[in-house]
């Protein structure tokens, strides 16, 4: 294919060129957890080497499992609430709002890093009501470019862990103290998953940090007042993984006698504001 998109990323915004090569890969799968047909087509406007990266289908599960449940919730919210605002924080290449297409009555922000920004707007087309904001997710001016006059949805997916403690809640507070109302979706690694993280072939391969571990809901309740919990789960337990084959499902049955490594992969459902 011609006129391809390059790409010169490092670090944590090189991690969205692994992700998103997996759920490519996903797609092609005769049973795909997710289903990503919009990854697939933008791997081929990248003009990249993507076996450097040294991943295989193998291990797509870890990102997919995850992102089709996050895609559940954000459905569910949107079909409760169908005059939103959805920020997707660390938005990477993630197609999600091709994916769920909300309607016409939904603002939609992907905040992400410049570089990751302007990769997005090669390689994705505009729509109405998708706006990109190209910022750190610890800057916390860019908040401010977003209106606060209806329910949000926070949505941050394989962000946490680049974060500090410090920096991860004192972004959380930021959103509930912006916003009126809506709910926060986010995925925490464990102190198992952060401790291990040299083992961790898209870490390692990105030369990425991890810092923040959190290990239970109530690590989040306890310190970000105003948020209640409306759901917890793990890679292992989330209702996706059902669609998962293979290896991780006998993995599934071995994890069961190390509670640590069961929950190493986390995902948090949290809701502040009004009740509805």
């Amino acid at each position: 294919m011609t006129n391809k998109v390059s790409v010169d990323l490092t670090g944590p915004a090189k991690t969205m060129l692994s992700t998103l090569y997996l759920k490519a890969l996903d797609a092609d799968f005769d049973r795909p957890v997710l289903g990503d047909q919009f990854a697939k087509s933008a791997i081929e406007r990248i003009d990249f080497d993507w076996d450097d990266l040294g991943i295989t289908s193998s291990w797509a599960p870890l990102l997919t499992v995850r992102t089709a449940q996050y895609d559940i919730w954000a459905r569910q919210f949107l079909a409760a609430h169908p005059r939103a605002t959805v920020i997707h924080l660390g938005c990477g290449m993630d197609t999600r709002v091709f994916r769920l297409d909300p309607g016409p009555d939904v603002e939609w922000y992907d905040v992400d890093f410049p570089g990751v920004i302007e990769l997005r707007e090669k390689v994705y087309p505009a729509r109405p009501h998708y706006h990109l904001i190209a910022s750190s997710a610890t800057d916390p001016s860019w908040l401010e470019q977003i209106p606060a006059d209806r329910p949000v949805l926070f949505l941050a997916e394989g962000i946490s862990m680049y974060l500090t403690d410090a920096e991860g809640i004192a972004l959380l507070r930021r959103v509930v103290q912006r916003f009126d109302s809506g709910e926060v979706q986010i995925d925490f690694f464990n102190w198992l998953a952060i401790k291990s993280q040299k083992t961790q072939t898209l870490v390692r391969r990105s030369n990425s940090t991890l810092y923040w571990a959190v290990n239970r809901p109530d690590d989040i309740l306890d310190h970000v007042p105003g948020l209640r919990l409306l759901a917890a789960t793990t890679f292992f337990d989330a209702s996706t993984f059902a669609r998962v084959t293979g290896a991780f499902q006998v993995a599934r049955r071995l994890v069961r006698a190390v509670p640590a490594l069961r929950k190493s992969l986390q995902y948090h459902r949290f809701a502040f504001g009004s009740a509805d």
